[in-house]
C-alpha cells in the first residue's frame, strides 16, 4: 500500500471515491451501445469501514476558555449570569455595588443553577463569588483573613 493510500484510508478520503466511481460507471453505461454492455464488469461492492475506533469528540474541546465578570445592579441580571453558566463560561459575580437583599436573592438564584448544571459556586472575596460550569475545576480555597 502507498503513501497515497494510506493518507486517504486515514482520512476516509477513499470513500468519497468508492461513492464517485459507481455514478461514473453507471453513467458510462448508458452511453455504451446495447450490444457492449454485456461485455462491461458487474460492480464491486463499495468497501465500507467502521469509522469508530477514529473518532474523537470535539465537543469537549474548547477554543477558548473565558473567564466572565459581572457586577450586577439588579436581581434581574441573575439570569442573564446564569446564560453565560449554561454556556460553559465561568463567571465572578461581583455584589459589592448591590443591596444585601438583593445580592443574596441572586446568590441562591446562581446556586440552583450551578448546582443544576452541576458545577461549583465559591466565594473568593467580600461579596465576591466565582461561579463555574462543570467543565471548569476549582481547586484550593481562599480564606478570610482579618486584621484584629
Amino acid at each position: 500500500m502507498s503513501l497515497k493510500n494510506k493518507f486517504q484510508n486515514w482520512f476516509y478520503l477513499d470513500e468519497e471515491y468508492e461513492e464517485a466511481e459507481p455514478q461514473k460507471k453507471q453513467e458510462e453505461q448508458r452511453s455504451i451501445e446495447p450490444q457492449k454492455r454485456t461485455k462491461a464488469r458487474p460492480q464491486q461492492p463499495v468497501k465500507t469501514e467502521q469509522p469508530s475506533a477514529r473518532v474523537v469528540s470535539l465537543q469537549s474541546v474548547q477554543k477558548s476558555s473565558k473567564v466572565i465578570l459581572i457586577e450586577p445592579r439588579v436581581y434581574a441580571e441573575a439570569q442573564d449570569i446564569s446564560e453565560h453558566l449554561k454556556n460553559k463560561r465561568a463567571v465572578v459575580v461581583n455584589l459589592q455595588r448591590i443591596e444585601r437583599e438583593s445580592g443574596v436573592r441572586i446568590i441562591d438564584f446562581l446556586s440552583g443553577t450551578v448546582y443544576a448544571l452541576g458545577g461549583d459556586i465559591q466565594r473568593i472575596g467580600t461579596d465576591i463569588f466565582l461561579c463555574v460550569p462543570d467543565t471548569v475545576e476549582v481547586a484550593g480555597a481562599i480564606s478570610d483573613y482579618f486584621e484584629q
